[in-house]
This record gives C-alpha cells, structure tokens and sequence, in this order.
C-alpha cells in the first residue's frame, strides 16, 4: 500500500466508529461481520447508508434525511445507542424482531427520545446531529476523488514479457524505478523516460544485447535490442536472404550476447580455360568460390588471388593452368688476380707466377608456361663441378733508372717511329717481334726483361734498347738503325 492510499484508509477508519481499518478501506458492519475489499459494496447496513463501487453514487453510500434517521429510531432503545437502517432491498435479519411503527403524536420513550431531550428539557436538532456526519463524508469523498484520479492502469512489457498494473507514477522513469526496472545506456525504452502516463498507456523495454558480428570476413562489437538472431539481422540491416548464419535466425539472444558468424550471398566471376563462369555464393573462402563455379585445379595451377582470402561481391578470380619442367645449364665461374709486390722488377713491369682457370657450376632452372604462354626462366638450384683457380701476379716496385752510359745521347725517337709507328703495342704479322723497338721474346727476357715486350711500358722498352745498343750497337735494327744519328 502506497502512502496516500494508507492515508485515506485511516481517515475513514477514524470516522466510521462501526469499520476497523484494513488494507485499501477494508471495513466490518456490526450487524454481520464481513470484512470488505477496497471498491466492494457493503451488503449489511452501513453508516452512511448504502454504499457502491466505483461508478455508481458515492463510494461510501447516500446520505440519509434527519427523518429517516429518526424513523429507525426503536422506541425501547437503550440511551445512547441508535440502530443503523438497513439498506435498500436487504432483508432484515432473522433474529431480529419487527418494530411496531410508532403513532405520530405518540412520544413513546425511546433511545432517539432521549437523544432529542437537552440537558434542559429541550430537544437536539437535526442539523446538529448531521453536521460531523456531514463533514467526514466530505473529507472521505474528496480523498478518495484525488486517490482514484492518481491511480492508472497500463501495460508494461519487458524483454518481452507484457503485464498489466495500476500505478501512481506521473511518468515512466517513476513508473520504472517504482517497478525495480533498471535500464543502461544500450537499452530501449518506449515511450521515453520522462514521457507523463495517463491510464491505458503501453511502456516497452527492450534490453541492449552485446552482438560480436563477423560480416563478410569483417568483425565488429554492435549493440541490439533484438531477442533473436533474426530480429538482430533486421535491426542492423543486414540482408540475411541466402547468407550463411552460424546460428538459426529463431535463436535467442540472452542478456549476455552472442557471437555470429555471416556471410552474404555474392556474385564471384571465375576465369578458366578461356570461359567465364559467375556463380552466387556465401563461401568463406575464393578457392571454395571456385569450387563452387565448377572448377578443379590440377597439378601447379594457381588462382590470381590467395585461395584463402575472402570472396568479395563483383570480385573476378582468374584460374592459371601452369604446366613446367627443368633444365641443366653449365656456367663459368670466374678466377680471381692475387697481385703481389716485388721489389727486384721495375716499376709497371709485371711477372704473371699462375695463369689463373675458371671454374664450372651446373644451373638447375624451373622452365614454366602459364595459360600457354612462356615464362622468364626461374633459378631453382646450382652445383660447383670444379672451383676456379685465382691468377698470381708480381708487380714490380722498383724505379726505372733514367738512363744508360753511351746511348743516351741517340735519336731513340726516330728509331721507334721508323721500327713500330711509335706504338708500344705493336706486334709485326708473324707475332714474334713486339714493342716499340720490335724485341722478340727471347732478346727481351736477356736484357732483364719479363713477360712480351709490347705489354712492358714505353720506358721500359726504351731502357733495354739502350742496354742492347750499348752491347751491340745499331745491328738489332738493320733497316731503321740508321735513324739513331750515332
């Protein structure tokens, strides 16, 4: 019981001295001893006459007149006490005797006689015997005016979950804490929380469910106010007509959420074999795309996408038939030139100690076609069959003296110009003579000379002239020696 509905209660206990005080107005008549629901109309005789339920006159009954109050006045009362009337159309107890009526001028004693008399000898008027009547009636009336104009029926639904209640709340948010209803941030609640109720009004509560959504290969963390996995797809827009769904579309939803799995149905073009398929699919995967479309692949073939990845809408898949084989190819290896010093050679004169050999590898590579096209050989493997051997050269470091004692004076210029053209490189047709002079190999090598003459530097070439002129003079040079002037 509400607070008001107490206060209402108790002040009609208070004056109604026949009624005790129970739940909602709860009264017992004194003649039957009935205990009376709130809204239920006595059936014995009430104080203040016949009282009704709701919608019908008075909820406590009608008034009696002064003269009907001294009609049920029975001569022989004790003083003090008056028999309350009965109701209209009630029956009069079995036990209880029938009163003679009373003559007009007859003032036989009586208890309302004796009520009548004043102190003095005068009698009580009626007014005067109304009025507190009177004035509880009203107070009682105007309460309960206020208590049923408060009170509204409406219909609460939460979760689902509808019934029907009779409230005092001026608007939902009162309505639901009266109800212990508690709503967050994710919750629906319709109308909206500060919306005024009048009676017949509906409030719904839909709670928030956390929903963790792979779409398509995409994950996201929404919020639905949907009992099942089919309300939740339509609430967020997702079109569920031939998409794959990990749980059936009438499956609730609880408090806690759920994870969900979707993918849509979409258009994949696969591209094999010179054909174009295009299939409708929720596959998770391209290579089940293809599978679906109808095509296997065999041996090396590849697709132009991963064959994991997630088939997109509109998305075109190429199938590459590769066909391969392997080829052995033997390559060269290079030798490396390890250059030493040595002092005892002149400087820019080189000695080669080791040739130097290159080495040999075998080359394994993978020789492809894809869609019948050729493709740029791919390196797969390689073996050494015989290493490289690395080339030893002595570089000399030792300076080139600046002349020799009796042929420095000689046009050696002339000599060369006329032997060679002046060039330190030359070599004549038979390949024996080389340099500016013309040395052959052997001549050279006896001078201090190392390796061909035409690969010594122009200095160098000169200074062992000279040496060879100082032993032999212009003989070396049969045709051209008379250009030296000596």
């Amino acid at each position: 019981m509400s607070s008001q509905q107490h206060e209402y209660a108790t002040a009609y206990a208070h004056a109604n001295p026949y009624a005790d005080p129970g739940p909602y107005g709860t009264g017992t008549a004194p003649h039957a001893a009935e205990t009376l629901p709130y809204g239920t109309a006595y059936e014995t005789p009430g104080m203040y006459g016949t009282p009704g339920p709701y919608g019908t006159p008075g909820p406590y009954g009608t008034y009696e007149t002064s003269e009907a109050s001294e009609a049920s006045e029975t001569p022989g009362d004790p003083p003090g006490e008056t028999r309350l009337p009965r109701q209209s159309g009630t029956a009069p107890a079995a036990d209880a005797p029938a009163a003679a009526p009373a003559a007009p001028d007859d003032p036989a004693p009586g208890r309302s006689a004796h009520r009548r008399r004043a102190p003095g000898g005068g009698t009580v008027g009626p007014v005067r015997r109304l009025l507190p009547r009177a004035l509880v009636v009203a107070f009682l009336a105007g309460g309960t005016t206020a208590f049923v104009a408060k009170d509204k029926a409406v219909e609460l639904t939460v979760d689902g979950q509808p019934r029907t209640l009779h409230t005092f709340a001026d608007d939902v948010r009162e309505l639901l804490a009266d109800q212990g209803v508690q709503v967050g941030a994710h919750d629906q609640v319709t109308p909206a929380s500060g919306t005024g109720l009048t009676s017949g009004d509906e409030i719904a509560v839909r709670y928030g469910r956390p929903l963790r959504l792979t779409l398509d290969g995409r994950r996201h963390e929404v919020w639905t106010t949907g009992r099942t996995v089919g309300e939740a797809l339509s609430q967020l827009g997702v079109r569920a007509e031939g998409a794959y769904l990990s749980a059936a579309r009438s499956r609730p939803i609880g408090r806690a959420g759920l994870a969900l799995d979707v993918r849509t149905e979409r258009a994949v073009t696969v591209m094999a074999d010179g054909r174009a398929r295009t299939v409708r699919t929720n596959a998770a995967t391209v290579g089940e795309a293809v599978h679906a479309a109808g095509v296997t692949l065999r041996g090396e073939d590849a697709l132009s996408v991963a064959p994991g990845s997630f088939p997109r809408d509109g998305q075109t898949v190429t199938v590459l038939r590769i066909t391969g084989s392997r080829e052995i190819r033997e390559e060269e290896i290079p030798f490396a030139v390890r250059r030493t010093e040595d002092p005892a050679l002149f400087t820019g004169q080189e000695v080669i100690d080791q040739a130097g050999r290159p080495g040999l590898r075998r080359v394994a590579y993978a020789l492809r076609t894809v869609n019948g096209v050729r493709q740029q050989p791919r390196r797969i493997g390689a073996e050494v069959v015989r290493p490289p051997q690395d080339r030893v050269v002595r570089v000399g470091t030792r300076a080139m003296p600046s002349g020799v004692a009796g042929a420095d004076h000689l046009d050696w210029r002339s000599l060369a110009v006329c032997e060679s053209g002046g060039r330190p490189g030359a070599v004549d047709p038979s390949g024996t003579y080389g340099g500016l002079y013309q040395f052959d190999t052997q001549t050279w090598q006896s001078l201090g000379g190392s390796g061909r003459p035409q690969d010594a530097p122009a200095t160098e070439q000169t200074f062992r002239a000279k040496k060879l002129y100082v032993q032999r003079g212009a003989s070396p040079w049969p045709h051209c020696g008379a250009r030296l002037g000596g």
